[in-house]
């Protein structure tokens, strides 16, 4: 009969260690993910070692290695050999034929998504605009320039043109809480689209908007949207080009 208590009191002892390793394995997991998401701990940033972390949480490497390799399984983290565990630089993938919300690309990378408008200016169009707006002649414009932010970083600059003569009530419209592009897709429905994707270096009204040094290579995505006969608006997105990516999802053309 103690021999039998004995046992039950080490099974009891195994499992309630187990339980707590499982428990410390999920704070562990959960405090660095927290930790990366909210941008306390920026890509590149590399994470303490695993005696560190053992020493921390007051548990076995074994446990701390565990959550680890979970993490580096979901992504968020690089482990490199002889040097430690990284937070990896997030890639953006934006589909060359939809037109997405950036707000949605930020959060579909696990990161906080952010919005700031920068200035909006209402003006007769110049000769460029008239070239990108697709107009013959003068016309009243809307200019809207703003910052989208995944996390702390800077995600994409957006340099947009609205056609007043095509949406009237952009005008009296402030952005200030809400970005131009998916307002002008709630109230305009368009009917073709038109992408130019290209390689630049941050001038330095690129360069202050994405937090970048001057001469950074950046990938641009230019695009014009039509409706009702006439453009609405011609918008460039421009992203730190390490940091992005264009995909199409195309399929072989039948024979005829």
């Amino acid at each position: 009969m103690v021999k039998s208590q004995e046992i039950d009191q080490a099974v009891d002892m195994s499992l309630a260690e187990s339980a707590g390793e499982l428990s410390l394995h999920q704070r562990i997991l959960g405090d660095i993910e927290d930790r990366i998401l909210s941008g306390e701990w920026q890509p590149g940033f590399r994470i303490p070692f695993e005696v560190d972390l053992a020493e921390q949480y007051k548990c076995s490497r074994m446990t701390v290695n565990k959550a680890l390799t979970q993490l580096a399984k979901t992504g968020l983290i690089e482990r490199r050999r002889k040097s430690g565990s990284y937070v990896t630089q997030p890639r953006a993938q934006s589909a060359v034929l939809e037109i997405r919300d950036i707000k949605l690309e930020v959060q579909s990378l696990g990161l906080a998504y952010d919005y700031r408008l920068l200035s909006k200016t209402r003006r007769r169009s110049n000769t460029d605009d008239k070239h990108r707006l697709g107009l013959n002649a003068a016309a009243p414009i809307l200019e809207v320039n703003c910052t989208h932010f995944g996390g702390v970083r800077p995600f994409c600059f957006e340099q947009r043109l609205i056609n007043l003569a095509a949406v009237p009530d952009a005008a009296a419209e402030t952005f200030d809480l809400e970005a131009p592009g998916p307002w002008l897709l709630n109230r305009v429905p368009w009917s073709a689209a038109e992408h130019t994707i290209r390689a630049i270096a941050a001038d330095e009204a690129i360069a202050t908007a994405l937090a970048v040094p001057s001469g950074t290579p950046c990938l641009t995505v230019e695009r014009r949207t039509w409706s009702n006969g006439s453009y609405v608006t011609h918008v460039r997105l421009i992203y730190p080009g390490e940091r992005h990516a264009l995909i199409a999802n195309f399929t072989p053309s039948q024979p005829k």
